[in-house]
């Protein structure tokens, strides 16, 4: 029990990143974790219906452009479309126009869920910056025109489109095919394309009575009912309108069970606080609906302090709670979600006790008197070790691929800290083994680092820069890059030995042995105290000590002032580590209120930083300091500097997103938002995002946010994201992947907001 309890801890923590609805585990080019199987619209994470057609056109273009795509046997379909919404439809008829044999499903109408919109309701057809893909129509309309011409479409293409007919069940065949099985019949396609959405299955309370006549989960005709008892529950925007139309002609009680409505836009939340002012709504905060009787619902309210239960009436009820991922459907036809954890961590843990004892043995350190039966054993353990976790990887064992990171990455710092210092099971030979053609490993580390952050780093640039065209983007991850080249590569490795060589730094600091035998405090150059925790230690010149004081004490704070935290995403090498090799998992941030507590840990680094500096310059003049300054050092050494900046954040990338040490351990990180935050609330930071009133709730914005900030909430009350209220670091991906441009990047300047456009 004890060990279970242990794993299942572990495992809140490394899905503490996880929005409220996950979405299917896809790759890039949406293929699902069954091949040949894709996922479009909004299953896929398509905020807006233009985004969730260009979707379907992508992937049938990919499926296109492979050689199995149009298979000989004409009793085969080449592509199978379960789900005739935006994203489906236009992926059939992209089908169709490249050849290919398509057929559609539907298990409910064409285009259910805006045919479920209110009557009349408008659709919008944003981004106004992208033009529709694709031969489906889609401008501004009211939803009755856009279905009507959707249909035209069809009939004019003559798509076989099959209502009213679902998918239950489909099977991956040794030949690469897939047998689909209906409501009504089976059939055989080389691929199968899912566009079903999940809005088509609304959360249910599971309370009694849910499933009786006059109680729904949309609402289509609002304006049918007249002079009648409603009950509306819910909190988001759906209900609220809901409340706020049936309110012209009803009689409305709006059943939440919080306070108040923080995920509301904020002109309904404005009309609605004027409906309950004209007592045209009543509403039932901190309320839960507990019993849906015979034309009343008992109702579990707080007055006064204390929870009680009332009756009230309805003629009719709508619970409009939000829809929920169809998991059940996904799992059974064997669909694997988002950051799902199988696996033993114990198991695991075991084995990679067994490869580092392997690589013990491999290292001479074993009981064996003869070294080729060392070397012999050691392979054979390791080997069997990793063997077995990558097997296991290989089987979606999650926490055996957390096993194989830790390994990398323990090797990788826990060599680095220097040859006679190396971490079992190296010690006394790891760094050795690891340096080449007369270069220490702490510089093929530097190489490999840059290498690393320069493969990464285009693929993010491309991602989010040239594919979007998105200068913000582009010009960041060229400073990035740049900064890590320059200043973190080849200044410290190269340029410095140069610049003394030929005394391009004059003759007096290229002679002075201080200065000169000490290229390495050259990354003082731009990583600040304490970050770079060495610019005051072990006797550095003066050049260095002027520099750092100029550097931390008055070249960041103006920074700060003017930029906020966007040293971390614009400048620092950690920081660019994890934007560009752990851009891909940046969606796995932890998330909520209890990882935002996490947070005082950096404070927690800063301070002890603070109190080992202190300790080191003073025990010159205070010899009782000097043990435990020497101990201080040492030990904040062995964990900032090789465990909180190394080995555990970026072994958690791939599970935890990239922040890791940014956001919960890095001291500098920390002193950043310290004076962020005390200029945003003295009113003269200059860095801030900003909302319009056109957010649409599609948690873009929250779910690609590297340091776990619920944007949306702040962007759905057009609240200023700043650093008084969060730890943003300006990366700006915010704004970026926003579908309705409403969130914008800048300062405040004079009476107007100066803004980063894309």
């Amino acid at each position: 029990m004890l060990f279970r309890d242990i794993q299942n801890k572990v495992e809140s923590i490394l899905t503490s990143g996880n929005m409220p609805e996950r979405r299917p585990e896809l790759k890039r080019d949406h293929e699902s974790s069954i091949p040949g199987l894709y996922v479009i619209g909004d299953l896929a994470g398509a905020p807006v219906i233009k985004l969730a057609m260009a979707q379907g056109v992508e992937v049938v273009e990919r499926i296109a452009a492979k050689p199995g795509a149009r298979p000989q046997d004409p009793s085969v379909l080449d592509v199978l479309v379960a789900g005739a919404g935006a994203a489906g439809l236009n992926a059939a008829l992209a089908a169709q126009e490249k050849g290919l044999r398509v057929l559609v499903l539907e298990k409910e109408k064409i285009a259910n869920t805006i045919e479920n919109f209110p009557e009349g309701k408008w659709v919008y057809a944003e981004p106004d910056a992208k033009p529709p893909k694709g031969k489906l129509w889609l401008d501004g309309a009211r939803k009755e025109d856009l279905i009507h011409r959707w249909h035209q479409i069809i009939a004019d293409n003559r798509l076989e489109v099959r209502t009213e007919e679902g998918l239950k069940s489909i099977e991956k065949l040794k030949d690469g095919s897939f047998r689909a099985i209906s409501d009504k019949a089976e059939y055989r396609a080389r691929y199968v394309i899912l566009a079903t959405g999940q809005r088509g299955n609304p959360r249910k309370l599971g309370v009694p009575g849910e499933d009786r006549e006059r109680v729904y989960h949309r609402l289509y005709a609002p304006r049918h009912y007249r002079d009648e008892d409603i009950l509306v529950v819910g909190g988001g925007n759906s209900a609220v309108e809901a409340a706020l139309t049936l309110a012209e002609q009803n009689r409305v009680r709006l059943c939440h069970r919080g306070d108040a409505f923080p995920r509301v836009f904020q002109d309904h939340a404005r009309k609605l606080g004027a409906a309950v002012a004209a007592k045209k709504i009543e509403l039932l905060l901190n309320s839960s609906v507990r019993e849906f009787g015979n034309g009343y619902a008992v109702i579990e309210t707080e007055r006064n302090g204390q929870r009680e239960r009332i009756s009230v009436p309805y003629d009719h009820a709508f619970v409009l709670i939000g829809a929920e991922l169809p998991v059940k459907f996904l799992k059974e036809l064997g669909l694997r979600l988002e950051n799902e954890w199988s696996g033993s961590l114990w198991r695991a843990a075991a084995l990679v006790l067994l490869t580092l004892f392997g690589l013990w043995i491999l290292g001479g350190q074993g009981p064996l008197a003869d070294r080729s039966a060392h070397a012999a054993t050691g392979a054979a353990v390791t080997v069997a070790g990793l063997a077995t976790l990558l097997l296991l990887g290989r089987r979606h064992d999650r926490y055996a691929w957390l096993g194989i990171s830790f390994l990398a990455f323990y090797t990788v710092y826990g060599v680095k800290t220097g040859e006679g210092h190396e971490f079992w099971p190296y010690r006394n030979w790891g760094y050795h083994a690891l340096s080449f053609f007369h270069r220490p490993w702490s510089f093929w580390y530097t190489v490999l680092y840059t290498l690393i952050m320069t493969a990464f780093g285009l693929q993010a640039l491309k991602r989010w820069g040239l594919d979007r065209r998105d200068k913000f983007q582009i010009w960041r991850y060229v400073s990035l890059l740049s900064f890590q080249w320059i200043f973190f590569f080849l200044i410290p490795e190269f340029l410095f030995q140069w610049a003394v060589k030929y005394q391009w730094v004059g003759t007096a600091l290229a002679s002075d042995p201080k200065f000169a035998q000490q290229p390495w405090r050259a990354y003082g150059i731009i990583y600040a105290w304490p970050l770079f925790f060495y610019t005051f230690f072990g006797d550095p010149h003066k050049v260095w000590v002027v520099w750092g004081v100029l550097l931390t004490f008055v070249i960041l704070p103006v920074f700060v002032l003017f930029h906020g935290k966007r040293y971390c995403s614009w400048i620092c090498g950690c920081g660019g580590l994890a934007e560009t090799l752990g851009d891909r998992w940046r969606h796995l941030a932890p998330k909520g209120r209890k990882s935002i507590r996490w947070e005082w840990m950096n404070l927690a680094v800063l301070i002890a930083a603070a109190a080992v500096t202190a300790l080191v310059l003073l025990q010159d003049s205070v010899r009782l300091l000097r043990h435990p300054a020497a101990w201080g050092l040492h030990a904040y050494h062995l964990m900032a500097d090789v465990w909180l900046v190394g080995i555990l954040p970026v072994t958690l990338y791939p599970f935890l997103g990239g922040k890791v040490w940014c956001r919960y351990w890095c001291p500098l990180a920390k002193l950043m938002h310290l004076m962020s935050a005390a200029y945003a609330r003295l009113g003269i930071s200059r860095f801030k995002i900003v909302a319009n009133d056109k957010c649409i709730a599609c948690g873009e914005c929250s779910r690609n946010c590297q340091v776990g900030i619920d944007v949306m909430s702040y962007a759905l009350k057009q609240e200023v994201l700043d650093n008084a209220t969060s730890s943003c670091i300006g990366c700006g991906i915010c704004v970026t992947v926003c579908p309705m441009d409403t969130l914008s990047s800048g300062h405040a300047a004079g009476a107007g907001l100066v803004q980063i456009q894309r």
